[in-house]
């Protein structure tokens, strides 16, 4: 009680770890579902042991969709005791798990934490989002068009509309939107997945990524607004619901507007929260390497948004 998030930077680094090797075993072998089930199996197993009273807040599953990390389950050795750090997570065991079937690159194993109530807490649905560096907060919004947001991030970055480089999910829905960049003379930068990646990628002044824009799922958008408060950068983020059934449950499960658009420091609300990525295969991070004799070298991005310390690290276990 009373120690920071960070603390457990170290315990939390290897779940993620633990999660990237698992789902490294079935690189390339055409089955993320496989690839999915190892790295929540092998979290879960590590998150078992760490001394804290902790909640998945927001992740990919409901109680019945084993073998997630769902929504609400209680994590860690400490559950109910009074005396242990209350922590929310936001999880991802595995991002891009498509790309881990045709090992392809920026798959990882993430999450965020927070005390407990600073995360978002809502349903696995889409999230709409817009993500930057941080010259673009107060310039773009969700609530104005792709003209508006193109103009004032340019013009904010010092470019011309058509020098920006802005990151797509390659999906139907998104059809109007890229659209509407190709009108303006950007060729959008589509990606099949991976929309955490991109937005650390806006974020990063050495990146050649200016944005991202579009739906994408919403348990990535809280673990992106996480590390974005952290490296001071911008985003923000509005609920699309995929059916009926998500709507209600937001509504039980926020309090207030479910459609509103949430910037930030919404969706992640103390600094006392951590960011972290271990990569599974090549991209922004290093992929899981095994350099044989049952070990494995993995390499990770860590955010520590109270110190605004922000590195990587590499682990041979």
């Amino acid at each position: 009680m009373g120690m920071p998030t960070a603390d457990l930077i170290p315990e939390f680094l290897k779940a993620t770890e633990a999660a990237a090797i698992a789902a490294s075993k079935w690189k390339g072998l055409g089955d993320g579902k496989a690839a999915d089930g190892a790295a929540v199996e092998a979290m879960r197993e590590v998150f078992d042991t760490v001394p804290f009273d902790g909640r998945v807040a927001i992740g990919e599953g409901e109680r019945d969709d084993a073998p997630m990390l769902w929504i609400g389950e209680p994590l860690g050795s400490k559950q109910g005791d009074p005396n242990a750090l209350s922590i929310d997570i936001a999880v991802d065991p595995l991002e891009c798990t498509n790309h881990v079937a045709s090992d392809l690159p920026n798959a990882m194993a993430v999450l965020a934490a927070g005390p407990r109530g600073t995360l978002l807490h809502a349903p696995d649905c889409y999230m709409d989002k817009i993500a930057g560096p941080p010259e673009i907060s107060g310039v773009t919004s969700l609530e104005a068009d792709v003209d508006y947001n193109i103009e004032g991030a340019s013009n904010a970055m010092g470019k011309r509309a058509e020098e920006m480089k802005v990151v797509v999910m390659d999906r139907p829905r998104h059809n109007e939107l890229i659209r509407d960049l190709k009108d303006l003379g950007i060729k959008p930068i589509l990606i099949g997945d991976g929309d955490i990646t991109a937005a650390l990628n806006a974020a990063d002044p050495s990146s050649e990524i200016d944005m991202l824009m579009g739906i994408g799922a919403a348990p990535e958008g809280v673990i992106t607004a996480t590390a974005l408060r952290g490296l001071g950068s911008s985003f923000e983020g509005r609920l699309v619901f995929k059916n009926d059934g998500h709507r209600e449950r937001a509504e039980k499960m926020i309090d207030g507007d479910i459609e509103r658009i949430w910037d930030r420091d919404e969706l992640c609300s103390s600094d006392d929260s951590i960011f972290i990525g271990t990569g599974v295969c090549d991209g922004r991070t290093k992929g899981v390497e095994d350099i044989g004799d049952s070990s494995f070298r993995v390499s990770s991005e860590i955010i520590d948004v109270n110190s605004k310390n922000h590195y990587f690290s590499s682990t041979i276990i």
